[in-house]
């Protein structure tokens, strides 16, 4: 009885989960962590932009993602309203709650071991008052375990984004073309254009003097992002912003191609993965179908 028991536990040493145990080991590459700090904090956000170096910043909404961009020395993870789109297939970012965010971001937040992880507050959770938005925060920070929000909105969210700061939650604004007001705005429109560029300009500068830690600008004009980087002393994020923000940040289904259809302009895929999967399901499905899978190597 004891010998079988003993056989048994050291077979099933020898076995690896087949449905995924958690986070991986992966570890970052010796060179990345020579040269990265061993977690990623605002205060080294802030260096980057006091030494006129760079930072990645890439969404994630599970912990495979999460765990290869952090691997790979991407700095800054953002849990992304954006889900609403490329993880429960809604056609925008409106309809998520922070309900189901929520546990996407612990996901990401227990699979990252370095990287700041950011996390959308989503339309309707913070609009109503400060007091609504310092409660939204706080579930993120204690439930979701994120480091960070971001919200959208210009200088009238200067109030609010000081009473998140004063309440100890770090806050990433987001201005230019901001996707949960599409409505107001009359669709995906490219903002700061001409006279337009000050209003992004006082946007970012009331922002900053809030407290929030960084500015990121989507779908603005290179110059008018280059004007904004220039009136703060906060490091800013670009995405469809030219390339004199401290950071960029891209959805990571666009940069890695999982995502089918039309691409935005500013978004540059670094792979195929779309294809790959096709391919590889096709493949599994043939396979099955004709008797080659499992074969006697795959058996017991």
């Amino acid at each position: 009885m004891s010998s079988s028991n003993s056989s048994d536990s050291s077979m099933s040493a020898d076995v690896p989960a087949p449905y995924g145990s958690g986070p991986g080991q992966a570890a970052a590459p010796a060179a990345a962590a020579q040269q990265k700090p061993a977690k990623v904090r605002i205060h080294h956000l802030q260096q980057a932009k006091r030494d006129g170096t760079k930072f990645a910043m890439l969404t994630a909404y599970e912990q495979y993602t999460a765990e290869i961009f952090d691997a790979a020395g991407i700095e800054v993870l953002l849990v992304g309203d954006s889900a609403s789109n490329n993880v429960f297939g809604n056609e925008t970012s409106l309809p998520v709650t922070v309900d189901e965010l929520l546990p996407l971001c612990r996901a990401v937040a227990r699979s990252a071991k370095r990287a700041l992880i950011v996390a959308d507050l989503p339309f309707g959770s913070y609009e109503v008052s400060a007091e609504q938005a310092v409660g939204a925060g706080v579930r993120f920070l204690k439930e979701g375990l994120a480091h960070a929000v971001k919200i959208e909105g210009g200088a009238y969210y200067a109030p609010t984004v000081k009473a998140m700061v004063q309440a100890g939650i770090p806050v990433m604004a987001h201005i230019g073309f901001t996707p949960q007001s599409e409505h107001a705005l009359g669709g995906y429109r490219v903002q700061g254009r001409g006279d337009d560029a000050q209003r992004l300009v006082d946007d970012a500068v009331a922002l900053a003097e809030a407290g929030a830690f960084c500015v990121l600008m989507e779908m603005v004009p290179a110059g008018t992002a280059a004007a904004v980087d220039a009136a703060v002393p906060v490091p800013t994020v670009g995405i469809g912003a030219g390339k004199e923000t401290t950071g960029q940040v891209l959805v990571w289904q666009d940069m890695a191609g999982l995502r089918g259809g039309r691409m935005a302009k500013f978004v540059k895929q670094y792979a195929d993965l779309r294809s790959t999967l096709m391919d590889a399901a096709t493949q599994y499905g043939e396979d099955v179908r004709s008797g080659q899978f499992p074969g006697p190597e795959h058996s017991f």
